[in-house]
């Protein structure tokens, strides 16, 4: 039995540490623990799926494990642990390469946590040794391949969206030279099968020495971002208010589109720009204080206003909001920065405690 727990411990344990450690260095903190929980689950499931399809490709290729594991076990996996990562992309749920290498690690961690559990469970007379392996070499690789898929999507789109001014679409070819250098990281590492001791000892220096790199790089740049972002919002905040909007290209395009609709969406328009460039700015500060390790309470005003944000929305309406937003220049980042905004609040609401004669949520 107690043997039993050693194997679990070095076959899990290496990956769980990593991902862990990568956490407490996020100084924006922007993975919560039940976003964590849902991407360590993702990838667990990924690992039953992936286990069955390699058993069917095993079945039916006459290739032999070896070579198997070595050029047809890389793609299925990588592009299986790939799709949930495009998911929170198409969601736009991810903003920063730190986020993005966080939920990649989460991912493949759930991935090689739950395969490990499978081959614990099949090769029972398996030494510690291999063990050893497979925690601080395989499972240390499913965690980096990933979070390399995830910071190289990250990193393209947001070139993409500076050099070809994209704000909003979604580019799917964006994320296949990620998917490719996983999947040869993938199939090299494979390829030390017969010497497994070089694989982990290189995986075991070489991920988290990158993911460390990639994060203080990331931060940095970060940090430098919303303190310009930040900046150049509050001008806008500023003419805005001085009623310098309604002259301006932007403001002009508004009130010709605003003729166009039934009375009083023209002036929605102009408060629906007003309040989500407040709500940006605001999001900016609050991810500052985040960075800087302050935890400030979300106000009344802000819950007010995205309130506000989504009743504008519906008055204006989704064929409105597809015409006036690509005129505005609304990033994706804008409207991630925006969610986490309002993900903050929905929490701190939770977990505000409820005034004598006040209904509990």
């Amino acid at each position: 039995m107690e043997l039993i727990v050693i194997k679990a411990a070095v076959a899990i344990g290496p990956v769980l540490a990593m991902l862990a450690a990568f956490v407490w260095l996020d100084a924006f903190k922007l993975v919560s623990r039940r976003q964590l929980a849902a991407l360590l689950l993702g990838g667990g499931a990924i690992a039953v799926v992936s286990y069955f399809i390699s058993g069917q490709f095993l079945d039916t290729l006459p290739i032999g494990f070896s070579h198997f594991s070595r050029f047809v076990a890389p793609p299925i996996e990588e592009t299986l642990k790939a799709g949930l990562i495009l998911a929170l992309f198409m969601r736009n749920r991810i903003g920063f390469m730190i986020d993005a290498a966080i939920a990649g690690l989460a991912v493949g961690a759930g991935f090689s946590v739950i395969e490990n559990a499978i081959y614990l469970s099949v090769f029972t007379h398996a030494t510690v040794g291999v063990w050893l392996v497979r925690g601080f070499g395989t499972a240390l690789m499913h965690a980096g391949c990933t979070a390399l898929f995830a910071v190289l999507g990250q990193w393209l789109t947001e070139r993409y969206a500076r050099i070809e001014a994209q704000r909003h679409t979604f580019e799917l070819l964006l994320f296949l030279p990620g998917l490719a250098a996983a999947i040869l990281a993938h199939g090299v590492f494979n390829q030390f099968a017969p010497d497994p001791v070089i694989g982990m000892t290189l995986t075991l220096f070489l991920v988290p020495l990158i993911l460390f790199f990639v994060f203080q790089r990331s931060e940095h740049a970060a940090h430098r971002w919303l303190l310009t972002e930040f900046e150049s919002h509050q001008h806008m905040l500023e003419d805005i208010e001085a009623g310098r909007l309604a002259d301006s290209p932007a403001g002009r395009f508004v009130a010709s589109l605003g003729r166009q609709y039934p009375p009083g969406v023209g002036a929605d328009m102009f408060r629906y720009i007003q309040v989500h460039t407040w709500l940006v700015a605001r999001a900016e500060a609050d991810l500052i204080e985040r960075e800087e390790g302050r935890s400030v309470p979300v106000s009344r005003e802000v819950r007010d206003q995205l309130a506000e944000l989504h009743a504008l929305e519906r008055r204006i309406g989704r064929s409105g909001l597809m015409v006036l937003n690509p005129h505005l220049h609304f990033t994706r980042n804008e409207l991630w920065e925006i969610h986490e905004l309002e993900a903050h609040a929905r929490h701190a609401h939770r977990l505000r405690p409820a005034k004598r004669g006040e209904a509990t949520p």
